[in-house]
């Protein structure tokens, strides 16, 4: 039984996800108050303390694509339920909620286009699809998104957000783990540039595949990264962990990330980078 379909037609993504409602947004690191429009002009990052509030495909590709001018690949593949899998409600059902819900079909998109002139392939997570848990479908469309910048010898962009692996599909999900890493190495082989961006958060499987074998490793200020959640290293370990600890700026200090690139400086960052790479391998 095939554990995602393909499909014609697709949910439009035009829909807000994970931004607060209103017209003033409280900005949760200070307690102060911004205008909403003020955020999104600021690419929904608090000018005052930094605060990087949690964004979805949809601005991740505004902000990165010349001219917010891309071609979409991969949107036809869809989830299916091979496991019929039930907690509080059918994983089927929880599916077509989240769907309608969130603009969505899955949680990762790809997107092909130009950023800073240069031609990228660039797979983006949605922590608002039942958070951003990678699937069989996220598994499928990111090994694509590999693949095509494998064949065009375009560079990759991957930005995780995610809470792991997606329980409702078990083995199908782990799978995703090796499936996406082994193409990685695909990728490197073809001496294909591939950038990791981290965003908030990137923890289980995420990390544990994909999200840490980037040529560069970056991420956003802020950012939860990890395999297990602090909460759950605390009560395994049964004491207290360093201040910061998984955060970026942590993993920064002890050399797991290359560095950090503010949200208003992603894209002039990553293309400067690209510029570098592509003069280094002419």
């Amino acid at each position: 039984m095939s554990w995602f379909k393909r499909k014609d037609s697709n949910i439009q993504t035009d829909k807000k996800k994970d931004m607060p409602e209103g017209v003033w947004v409280k900005v949760p690191e200070t307690g102060d108050t911004i205008h909403r429009r003020e955020l999104e002009e600021n690419l929904w990052v608090d000018p005052i303390s930094g605060y990087h509030f949690r964004i979805g495909s949809k601005e991740y590709f505004s902000i990165l694509f010349d001219d917010e001018n891309f071609k979409e690949i991969a949107d036809d593949i869809l989830p299916t339920d091979p496991l019929e899998f039930v907690d509080r409600k059918k994983y089927a059902d929880r599916i077509k909620d989240t769907q309608k819900k969130t603009g969505l079909t899955d949680a990762a998109r790809v997107g092909v286009g130009k950023m800073g002139g240069h031609n990228v392939v660039i797979a983006c997570m949605d922590f608002s699809f039942i958070g951003g848990s990678m699937g069989s479908v996220v598994g499928e469309r990111l090994g694509q998104a590999i693949d095509h910048a494998r064949e065009k010898k375009y560079p990759l962009i991957i930005i995780s957000q995610s809470g792991g692996a997606r329980m409702m599909e078990s083995v199908l999900s782990l799978m995703q783990l090796p499936k996406t890493s082994a193409k990685l190495a695909r990728l490197d082989k073809e001496r294909v540039p591939y950038i990791s961006l981290m965003t908030n958060p990137t923890t289980g499987g995420v990390t544990a595949s994909y999200a840490m074998l980037g040529d560069f490793n970056i991420a956003e200020p802020g950012s939860l990264i990890g395999f297990a959640g602090p909460r759950v290293i605390r009560q395994t370990i049964g004491r207290d962990l360093p201040e910061g600890f998984q955060t970026a700026e942590y993993l920064v200090e002890h050399g797991f990330l290359d560095f950090i690139v503010p949200r208003t400086k992603m894209k002039k960052k990553l293309s400067k980078l690209l510029t570098i790479l592509e003069n280094k391998s002419g």
